[in-house]
């Protein structure tokens, strides 16, 4: 049986520990390897990206290491076992749904193209996946030889099939107009593309109040904060744990947001109450290199401190279905209520348009007080 390798690090084919095992997948082979980071040993492991193979990453205590673009795992013999077995079945003995879909495999210039123009390695991810999903829909025939009509084929099967929603499916056109485009070169328009009308849906806000109930609830230093500094200044999860040491200004109150979405650096602010949290912080765990650092070494991971916050909100008794990303909303929100321009408010979220700020001044009920319904002046019988 031939092995097909996907997405494996050059250096890591150098560490000089050798293959542990490799199990065939058809178009992807996951692999598990012994890798030393920041001197310490671990499991290494390499998976195709797939919602029910990382939850079982997850479960076997894995965290995500964006960098090495691998799945770290203590290193432990008995740990060791687990996995081949837990990754066994998905890997070695395809269902005929399985051996149905994954019989195209993905041009290697199509990851190539990717890694040049230097999308995040998230972007890559994610983009590898749904294209991927768009090949094997239709068995049989070369990416190369897929037409408008396939394209339109394949959505009518998302929206009415798979019912996904409209950003996935905005996702998909994504990954597919990449390769027509930048990959087969074919000119923009040359297929049709019928986008999804996008729903308009409000963020999801916490209150002053819910915010405070929320930090209330953290009694773990680091974790209190980590939340502290994402509702503070706005920070999305992703540019918190990029976060070094020296981005944070105590002298100016700034704080300095490098490669954030759009690989754009901006400057946002620096509570007062968030800095003295940040000094005892400071002083007890010591950070090298990255502000929040893992068990480990490295940058502490998006999934763990997404997880941090879903237990704060449950500790703080609040029934809301929010996100991480609330917190980011309700900074935002909260600015603009208390009179902030929203052109200020603009930059210190980094958004390019002003018009992705202003769908905050739909949540604000600032001076709504003042606003009376024309109902009280009528005069009619109750």
């Amino acid at each position: 049986m031939s092995i097909e390798y996907w997405n494996i690090r050059p250096q890591l084919e150098q560490s000089g520990w050798g293959l542990i095992f490799l199990v065939n997948c058809i178009t992807h082979t996951m692999k598990l390897e012994k890798i030393t980071h920041n001197n310490r040993n671990y499991w290494g492991l390499n998976i195709p990206y797939d919602p029910s193979l990382i939850t079982k990453a997850k479960k076997l205590k894995g965290r995500w290491h964006p960098e090495l673009q691998l799945w770290l795992f203590k290193f432990e013999q008995e740990l060791k076992s687990k996995l081949q077995e837990a990754f066994k079945a998905d890997f070695t003995t395809p269902t005929a749904k399985s051996t149905k879909t994954t019989k195209t495999k993905i041009p290697q210039e199509y990851i190539d193209q990717l890694e040049r123009r230097r999308y995040s390695p998230n972007t890559i991810q994610t983009y590898v996946a749904l294209f991927e999903k768009f090949l094997n829909h239709f068995e049989g025939i070369e990416p190369t030889a897929l037409t408008d009509d396939h394209v339109a084929q394949f959505q009518t099967y998302l929206v009415k099939k798979k019912r996904v929603s409209t950003s996935s499916q905005n996702q998909y056109i994504n990954a597919i107009k990449f390769y027509f485009e930048k990959v087969l070169g074919r000119e923009k328009g040359y297929y049709h593309i019928e986008r999804p009308i996008k729903e308009f849906k409000l963020p999801k806000v916490l209150t002053e109040k819910e915010v405070a109930a929320i930090l209330n609830s953290v009694h773990n230093l680091k974790h209190k904060a980590m939340l502290l500094l994402v509702y503070s200044s706005g920070l999305r999860a992703g540019e918190l744990i990029n976060l070094k040491v020296n981005d944070i200004d105590s002298e100016q109150m700034r704080v300095f947001v490098r490669g954030g979405k759009g690989k754009k650096d901006r400057v946002t602010i620096l509570s007062k109450k968030a800095l003295d949290v940040l000094r005892e912080y400071f002083k007890k765990y010591r950070p090298k290199e990255y502000l929040f650092e893992g068990q480990y070494g490295g940058k502490y991971s998006t999934t763990s401190l997404r997880s941090v916050f879903a237990k704060t909100v449950k500790n703080a008794g609040i029934n809301k279905r929010v996100t991480l990303h609330s917190l980011r909303h309700s900074f935002a929100t909260h600015l603009l209520e208390k009179g902030v321009d929203i052109r200020y408010i603009q930059i210190l979220l980094g958004h390019n348009s002003s018009k992705t700020t202003e769908i905050y001044t739909h949540i604000t009920h600032k001076g709504w007080e003042k606003i009376q319904s024309p109902l009280d002046n009528l005069k009619f019988n109750i």
